[in-house]
Order: structure tokens, then sequence, then C-alpha cells
């Protein structure tokens, strides 16, 4: 594989340093040319400083100018003809399509297009959304599909959308769980002090969006402290300006000087947060595979989190790893919180289970070498194959 070069290509340069570091080195450590390739912000320089060839292209997240989009094209296809990669993989639903077709057009043999969750336009109930949803199901259609191209989710229910509106033909898609946690980076808590009856932590750490379930989540600590519990509840994370659903920061500043919660901002070393709390929620409406709550499980914490794709695949409806809970159901989730400030032992039970887990599906060193096998299928193919339609997806 030596020589080889591959571009990584993301919506921001946050989500190529905090998601998919470990692969770029990895890859660069098997002799892989390593280019990564993002809007402007403060993690490029970071990677750079990693020694990494990182450059800032000019798209807009939110832009739906059409002149624009076809400007950042134009752009894209002239940085892959002048770069000559061998592979291109593109990470969240505008990367993957942007990169899919100016890869097309600028000659790349191979693609892998990485779908993290269905994103704003198909998650969400606005007008605008619900507007976009059929355009864009169409740029996938045309963008995602053929020869020498995976498209790589990361939920099995993901898969069944992408099946059942025929984006993409079924041989391409490839299951791999998450891009997956540094595990060893988290250590499993000393078991608590049974006798404490210390004022239980509790945090939901992630992009500060509503479909994270950040209402159900103060629903929960008003509930919770109306009736007079002595729950700490802590919010970490920063507003996505880029995003549609963001919530406002004064809103969040809001319900810090009301009481209900303590806002930590962007917090970037999550090891540390992880061993100063004791529970961690995500009611989330639907995800890739949340990150955040694999970190949790590594530290043996208990995980609450929702009955939607992605959270499911890490918290079972068995009761043996975490609590699951409806989607949108802030009663539910304090019914959880309630249940686990009321006995410890369920807490350090369920995060002992949570761990075992995490060690056994989600680790990155799992996640990377699925990862580079789909690279090894689609640069060094067989000369032989012959291509059979599958009935199933591929899950390696």
């Amino acid at each position: 594989m030596t020589g080889r070069k591959v571009v990584l290509f993301a919506n921001t340069d946050w989500y190529l340093y905090n998601f998919r570091l470990s692969l770029a080195q990895k890859l660069r450590q098997d002799g892989y040319e390593v280019v990564l390739l993002s809007p402007p912000g403060e993690f490029g320089p970071k990677l750079q400083a990693l020694g990494f060839n990182w450059h800032a292209m000019p798209m807009n997240r939110r832009s739906l100018n059409p002149l624009r989009e076809v400007g950042v094209l134009a752009w894209l296809v002239r940085f892959l003809r002048h770069e000559k990669p061998d592979l291109v993989h593109g990470f969240t639903i505008k990367s993957a399509v942007y990169g899919s077709l100016a890869s097309k057009f600028a000659g790349v043999p191979a693609r892998i297009n990485a779908v993290a969750g269905m994103g704003y336009v198909f998650t969400s109930r606005d007008l605008r959304a619900r507007v976009l949803r059929p355009i864009v199901r169409q740029l996938m259609r045309t963008a995602l599909n053929g020869r020498r191209n995976a498209l790589v989710l990361q939920n099995p229910d993901d898969v069944a959308v992408f099946k059942s509106a025929k984006i993409v033909d079924d041989q391409a898609i490839r299951l791999i769980k998450g891009s997956g946690v540094n595990c060893s980076r988290f250590t499993a808590r000393p078991e608590p002090d049974e006798d404490s009856r210390a004022p239980l932590r509790v945090v939901l750490a992630a992009r500060l969006l509503w479909d994270k379930g950040i209402a159900e989540y103060v629903e929960a600590a008003r509930e919770l402290k109306a009736e007079g519990r002595t729950v700490k509840f802590l919010l970490a994370g920063s507003p996505d300006d880029g995003n549609p659903a963001s919530v406002s920061k004064g809103l969040v500043e809001g319900w810090a000087n009301e009481g209900l919660l303590t806002w930590l901002g962007h917090v970037s070393d999550m090891p540390k947060m992880l061993s100063e709390v004791d529970v961690v929620v995500l009611p989330s409406y639907r995800e890739g595979l949340p990150k955040t709550l694999i970190e949790a499980a590594a530290c043996a914490l208990p995980l609450i989190t929702t009955d939607a794709p992605g959270c499911r695949e890490v918290v079972s409806n068995t009761g043996e790893d975490g609590l699951q809970i409806p989607v949108r159901d802030s009663a539910a989730l304090a019914d959880a919180i309630r249940l686990l400030d009321d006995d410890r032992k369920l807490c350090r039970k369920l995060g002992l289970a949570a761990r075992e887990k995490a060690l056994s599906e989600f680790d990155e060193s799992i996640v990377i070498s699925k990862t580079l096998r789909v690279y090894s299928e689609l640069l060094d193919p067989m000369p032989h194959e012959v291509v059979v339609p599958r009935q199933r997806e591929r899950q390696i």
C-alpha cells in the first residue's frame, strides 16, 4: 500500500480531529499519503501541527445558493485533479455527495462515502427540511453509485432506510458500527462508597442541537428539581451555528441562570469530565452511532438514551447495559434519572456491563481494521471478481 494517496473529506475540521484522527494516523503509519480536507476552522492548524497535510476549502454547510454550490463543486474537482488521489473518503451526507461527484469528474479511481446519521434534512420536521429531502435523495442516488464505490453506514436502521429508498446498489453498502473510540484512554471508575449519598451528577455531552434531546433534558431537570431532588445536571457542548437545528447560546445561558443546569461549554478533555460524573444521558432523536455514549461506557458509567437509530446499538432494550427510553419523552427521562438516583448499585451494574460491550464491539482498533478492509477491497479488487447481487447488506 506504500505510496497510495487518500483524501479524507469532512464538512468540519472539528469532525476530522475528533472522529477520524486515529484513522488518519493509522493510514499514515501504514504508508499512505494522507490529505485532509474541510472548511476552515480552529482544528485545521491542530491537524497541521500533527504533521498532516490539511487544506481548507470554501464550503458553507448552510448554503443553499445553487451558484455557490456549483462553484464549490468546481473547486473540489480542480483540487482532486491536482492531488490525484487513489481514493476519496467522504464523511457526512454533504461531503459524501460532493466528494463522490467531484471524484467522478476528476477521475479518482475509488470512493468511500461514510454517512454517520441521516442529518438535518432527513431528521428535522421543518418545512425546509421536508422540501429538500427528495432533492437530496436524488442527488445521493446520482453521486453515490458507480464502480469501486462503497457506502459505509453505522447502524442497521440507516441500512434499512438506504435500501428501501434504493439510493445505492445493495452490494455497495458496508455496515461498520461507529467511528471507534480509543477505549484505553478511558478507565473504569472505582466502585463508589455504598453509604455515600452525594448528589447524583448527570451530564448530556453533545453538540447543542434540538435533535440531541436538549429540550427533554431541560424539562427532566425542571421536573426533578421541582420535587426537591439534589441531582446536578450538567450540559457539555457548544452551539453549532452551521446547523439549522442549533440551540442558541442565549437560551442555554438562560437555563443556567435559572439554576436548571450547569453549562460546561466545549469540553476537550472528555476522560477528565467523565471521571467527574455519575450518569451520562443522550435523549437523541437519531444518531449514526454516538461516540459520547461509547466513551462513557468505557468509563463504566451508566447510560440513559433513547430507542432511536444508533442509540439502540449502544444501549439495548434489555435493561442490562443501560436504560432505554422513548424518543421525545421528558417524563421517561426524568423517571430513568430518578431510578438511578435511588439505586446506586444499579448504576454500578449497568456501568460495568456497558464497559464490557464497549471494549468488545466499539474499540477503534476494531472499527479501523474493518475500514481498512474496505480500502483494500476498492484499491486492490480481484481481477477475476464477479459481482453477484446479494440478498442482504454486507457487514464486516
